[in-house]
């Protein structure tokens, strides 16, 4: 008689034969267990890359804000600075003005001083002239006049000195 092949042997047949029944009897509810969670964790991954491009969208609107808003502030700063330098340019030429015209007033000032003091010395120049050739003519006259033909010279003078001058 041959050798009977071990696996083909009735008890251990049957523990095979139970072994693939069990085998497949448990597959079943573990395969639903599986799939189950791979449907869950495929769930959530769906759910977790939808909120992944939920937020990277809401990033990307923000940044666009911000870079929209940095952009303005820029311009604004940038027009700031143009206006306060329009704004400076407009007080120095003012206060250049004003420097001129205040000097011009200053320099006419002094000019209407010097001619004043001017004409006070050309007066007192006058004056003293007067008072030398009135002394001069006075003593010519008392060394060469007589009395009477004196006075009479010296008010003709004096009478004359007047229109003289002016």
């Amino acid at each position: 008689m041959e050798a009977a092949h071990p696996f083909y042997t009735t008890r251990e047949f049957w523990v095979a034969i139970a072994f693939v029944i069990f085998v497949i009897a448990i597959f079943r509810p573990i395969k639903r267990a599986l799939l189950t969670a791979l449907d869950a964790r495929a769930a959530r991954i769906k759910s977790e890359i939808e909120e992944a491009t939920r937020l990277r969208e809401e990033a990307k609107t923000l940044l666009t804000t911000y870079q929209r808003k940095q952009r303005d502030a820029v311009k604004e700063a940038a027009d700031l600075v143009t206006q306060a330098k329009a704004e400076a340019e407009t007080a120095r030429r003012k206060a250049a003005q004003e420097l001129s015209a205040t000097l011009a007033r200053r320099e006419q000032m002094a000019m209407d001083r010097i001619a004043q003091a001017e004409a006070q010395a050309l007066q007192q120049v006058r004056d003293a002239a007067v008072d030398i050739a009135a002394a001069a003519t006075r003593r010519l006259m008392a060394e060469h006049i007589d009395g009477k033909k004196a006075e009479n010279l010296i008010d003709q003078a004096l009478a004359e000195l007047p229109e003289k001058f002016h």
